[in-house]
């Protein structure tokens, strides 16, 4: 009798222990499902850097949401990295520091010649239909018109970037066109901002009294109240032509897996968050490649800012 009642102790723990063990199973099941793992910790960055053409605070945290998105949407760690200049964003990404830009067509084009089988693979939808302002400070007396201003010969003119197509490549191809004339021909002095919204400001201070800016960087400050009107306005408005655009390294699959450049680029042709696309401003992205940017590299060959 004792025998069997060590039997029947000894069954009821191992059934006691059995059960416990299925519980702890589905108990780290179900903790693995409310919380899951968004990468592997060994798991390689996909990282990615913006050509600086604002402010440094406004970009981190435009990037920094896309990166929380895109690390979501893909399922592997996606890291925003600033960077100075334009320059540097290009050299990043030939050094394969970044794998992913937010490109200038410009910088794009430079970037893409210097790594091989890289692709743009997105652009806004406002990006094939881009435009420059020419923006002056009041005293000068000019005032908007649809043909390019005449009288502004002698007058000072800054640029954004030296490496920004709607800041300066855009820009001085139209001035050449329109006036026959090297911008330093043209004006008493030409200076570099460094971005739009240093160049918004030194106008609007008298310090240039002509400038030439990306117009979505001039609209937005103007819906904020950031300008003042009263000191500087828009006096002419550029042809349109194609800007901005996400590009990716070409060695993207065989760093991080097979198909990882169709699933980026459907993640950021599938952005809809209104508050993301407002950060850029951009209404969507919609597909690019290589060859919506020839026109901008041939201009950047002809103003000698790109080598053939």
């Amino acid at each position: 009798m004792k025998m069997i009642d060590s039997l029947q102790q000894s069954n009821g723990l191992q059934r006691f222990l059995t059960h416990g063990f299925i519980v702890s199973l589905l108990l780290l099941a179900l903790s693995l499902f409310m919380h899951p793992a968004t990468a592997r910790a060994d798991a390689p960055v996909l990282t990615f850097t913006a050509i600086p053409d604002q402010d440094q605070q406004k970009l981190a945290q435009r990037f920094g949401s896309i990166a929380d998105y895109l690390t979501e949407t893909l399922g592997i760690t996606v890291k925003y990295i600033p960077v100075k200049s334009y320059a540097a964003a290009v050299t990043a990404f030939r050094n394969n520091q970044v794998q992913l830009a937010w490109f200038g067509g410009l910088a794009g084009v430079r970037a893409r010649s210097l790594v091989p089988g890289s692709m743009a693979i997105a652009q806004g939808v406002e990006d094939n239909q881009f435009k420059s302002y020419f923006i002056a400070n009041t005293s000068t007396g000019l005032t908007a018109n649809t043909a390019f201003p005449e009288n502004i010969s002698g007058m000072t003119f800054t640029f954004g970037s030296k490496g920004s197509t709607s800041g300066r490549l855009m820009p001085e191809f139209y001035i050449r066109q329109y006036s026959e004339q090297s911008p330093q021909q043209l004006f008493k002095r030409v200076g570099f901002s460094g971005d739009h919204n240093r160049t918004i400001a030194l106008v609007e201070a008298g310090s240039y009294q002509l400038g030439a800016v990306n117009y979505k960087v001039w609209e937005e400050a103007v819906a904020k109240g950031k300008v003042d009107t009263d000191k500087v306005s828009v006096i002419w408005e550029t042809p349109n032509y194609t800007d901005y655009q996400w590009t990716i390294r070409g060695d993207l699959d065989s760093r991080f897996g097979a198909g990882t450049t169709q699933n980026l680029t459907a993640a950021l042709l599938n952005i809809r968050d209104p508050k993301l696309l407002a950060a850029f401003p951009r209404s969507g992205f919609i597909a690019a490649s290589n060859d919506d940017y020839q026109a901008i590299a041939e201009t950047a060959v002809e103003l000698g800012l790109l080598r053939q």
